[in-house]
């Protein structure tokens, strides 16, 4: 990892990846068995506000991508290859890693035959080193056809695949099982959730992102900024509910009308934002966000193990049994320490953002 303080970033990005990253982070620490359902991910379709986290970070990850190459000119120098590739690898590793530590605190220090290969950080290190490969190499305006086209495709997939079947005869499952083997799959439901053939339709989603960075960057009047990106917006969510009849909102398999509506809130709410926090500068109440949004990857990361740890040594129920002492409601008492897990991942994130120290990869 490298240290450095950019001399310039867009704020408003920054509380978007921020409130994305504290999201995950929330969500993922539930204290008890029981929790809100909207801090659940929904069983199947359907789509929760819990739901909605993941999506939007592969969202800014495009838009981030975008404006990182963009200092580059979308030359494919070696130097900008090696950099996407090594990062692209980091991610992978460090996604596996997170995986072998949890084996390793448990005192088996050799677990490849049973280690998870799909998962958040690998999804996020493939999306982002083909989208970025992709931006290098292909037309820009042919993009959006390829996007396009990677939907199609993924629809045909689930509709002649019976992709919805909750179950081992879904065509995802079959795939992943016979490539990567079913001791390196999710374990909770015969479907894993950032499995091989749903990445083509999370690609797409970053598409999306990279293209709304595009309409972000290239746009210089911010109001006409600000208003194409509502619309488009407001157009990819309105489409992708036309669809929910036929091809369900599903977190699950990232349905094609999951990726058009999460997209296009996504769209919406950075347009809203570029317009609070950019334009008339309303940004005080987003410094919690900021903090989250500067160190995305690191916090994630530090949450992870964190978590892992306090599993391990049986210090999680210890202290959600304090809480819900006084908390009676078990709902409540579960919310309260997630939250307070997430205060204490800020607590760590408050003296790197106040020094404007980015921690990258």
């Amino acid at each position: 990892m490298s240290v450095s303080a950019p001399s310039k970033r867009l704020l408003s990005l920054d509380v978007l990846r921020g409130m994305t990253v504290f999201g995950m982070i929330l969500v993922n620490n539930a204290g008890g068995e029981l929790s809100y359902h909207s801090l659940q991910h929904s069983a199947w379709n359907g789509m929760t506000p819990c739901d909605l986290v993941f999506p939007f970070f592969l969202f800014i990850m495009g838009i981030s991508t975008y404006i990182a190459l963009r200092k580059f000119q979308f030359h494919p120098s070696g130097e900008v290859i090696r950099k996407i590739l090594r990062r692209t690898f980091l991610i992978l590793c460090i996604g596996w890693a997170i995986h072998w530590f949890e084996f390793a605190c448990e005192g088996n220090f050799w677990p490849f035959s049973q280690l998870r290969l799909p998962g958040v950080l690998p999804r996020i290190a493939i999306c982002y080193g083909i989208v970025s490969l992709m931006a290098l190499y292909i037309k820009h305006n042919h993009l959006k056809w390829i996007t396009g086209g990677l939907l199609i495709i993924y629809t045909f997939i689930l509709c002649k695949g019976n992709g919805y079947a909750q179950d081992s005869s879904n065509i995802l499952a079959i795939i992943d099982q016979q490539i990567l083997g079913e001791a390196h799959l999710y374990h909770k439901s015969p479907i894993d959730p950032e499995g091989l053939v749903s990445t083509i339709s999370a690609i797409a989603h970053t598409l999306i992102g990279f293209l709304c960075g595009k309409l972000i960057m290239e746009t210089a009047n911010l109001e006409q900024k600000i208003i194409k990106l509502f619309v488009y917006g407001f157009i990819l969510a309105a489409t992708g509910f036309l669809f929910i009849e036929w091809l369900p909102l599903n977190k699950r398999i990232w349905s094609p009308s999951y990726v058009l509506v999460t997209c296009g809130l996504a769209a919406m709410l950075q347009s809203t934002l570029i317009w609070f926090i950019d334009a008339k500068e309303k940004k005080r109440w987003s410094r919690i966000f900021q903090i989250f949004g500067v160190n995305p990857l690191f916090l994630y990361v530090l949450s992870e193990v964190t978590a892992i740890i306090l599993n391990i040594t049986q210090t999680k129920p210890i202290i959600y049994n304090c809480i819900h002492t006084c908390i009676t409601n078990p709902y409540l008492a579960s919310a309260i320490y997630s939250l307070l897990f997430v205060g204490v991942m800020g607590i760590v994130g408050y003296p790197l953002f106040k020094k404007k120290i980015y921690i990258k990869i």
